[in-house]
């Protein structure tokens, strides 16, 4: 059997083909089915089950390109194996999770886990994200925070990170406070010059709406307004933790992200993460998202490393 799909826009053709038509490629692979150019499109050979999945991909797509988005190897993928993996999840239900910034254009989640966080987000004035490396924790939320500025939903954007050797061995380090801590916060500023163009990124940090700041510099502030998010939470200690939760304003959303078993203080099992989780799991009005390896979306050996580790460490 086959289908027809008309593309008339020599763009889209590129935008959905990819280099040297490689989209094709991992399409034909991943579903078993034949796809051959025709003058207006392309048509799809196959049985008629993969025929269905394949149209369906197609129009999630070309969604994707109206919305101004490359296609890429990682779109189709990770698309594919989430729609097959949990029946719970379609292309229709994954496109509308797609989160508009100013860059790229669109981020959409790759993982059943990463859409219940994202709809955490938007359903939740306070949200816990709590899992591995890799598992899109911070980036997804400042996507969020960015487009919620965008949208006018808050005013400003306050991105914070435990600085652990706020102690001694800072003091040691050359520079200002702001310059000591900056290393620390750096990976806070990547993931935003990767949303939002350089020169508004500069604008909004002279101007206040956007702030990245160690946790340290929350204390007494009641913050209004913003979307806030406390990365790296497993470095918090828990007096820092109950800090920082209570500077929640009115009209603000907060996310706490981190990763329970990476905490880097002295006494790891005693982190403001893991006391929150157990003090405020019960509350109602609170959303806790724990993702797992299975929601790993950076280079497929970080899965297999997590997985490698958290076997070695079962066993001692």
């Amino acid at each position: 059997m086959d289908f027809h799909l008309q593309l008339n826009n020599n763009r889209d053709l590129q935008l959905l083909f990819g280099r040297h038509d490689q989209n094709l490629k991992i399409i034909e692979k991943e579903l078993g089915v034949r796809i051959v150019r025709a003058e207006d499109g392309i048509k799809i050979i196959g049985s008629d089950p993969q025929l269905s999945v394949a149209r369906e991909l197609f129009h999630y797509l070309l969604s994707l390109i109206e919305k101004g988005k490359d296609v890429k190897k990682s779109d189709i993928v990770y698309a594919l194996r989430l729609v097959d993996k949990d029946k719970a999840i379609d292309f229709k239900r994954l496109a509308k999770e797609k989160i508009e910034v100013s860059v790229q254009g669109l981020i959409t989640p790759k993982t059943k886990g990463q859409i219940e966080y994202i709809e955490a987000i938007k359903n939740h004035d306070l949200v816990f994200c709590i899992g591995p490396a890799g598992t899109g924790k911070t980036y997804l939320a400042i996507a969020m925070a960015v487009n919620a500025l965008k949208k006018g939903l808050v005013r400003r954007i306050v991105l914070t990170r435990p600085a652990v050797e706020a102690g001694e061995n800072l003091g040691f380090l050359p520079g200002d406070m702001v310059e000591k801590v900056l290393p620390y916060l750096r990976p806070l500023y990547d993931a935003l010059y990767d949303m939002m163009e350089p020169e508004k990124v500069e604008h909004y940090s002279e101007q206040g709406i956007i702030e990245v700041a160690p946790l340290a510099f929350m204390r007494g502030r009641t913050l209004n307004e913003a979307f806030v998010i406390l990365d790296e939470a497993q470095n918090s200690r828990p007096d820092q933790m109950k800090m920082f939760l209570t500077r929640m304003g009115f009209d603000s959303k907060v996310v706490v992200v981190g990763d329970v078993t990476q905490s880097d203080l002295p006494s790891p099992e005693n982190n403001g993460l893991a006391e929150a989780n157990r003090v405020l799991d019960k509350v109602p009005e609170i959303k806790f998202i724990h993702l797992t390896s299975d929601d790993t979306v950076r280079h497929e050996l970080v899965q297999k490393i997590i997985e490698a580790y958290a076997q070695t460490n079962g066993k001692h």
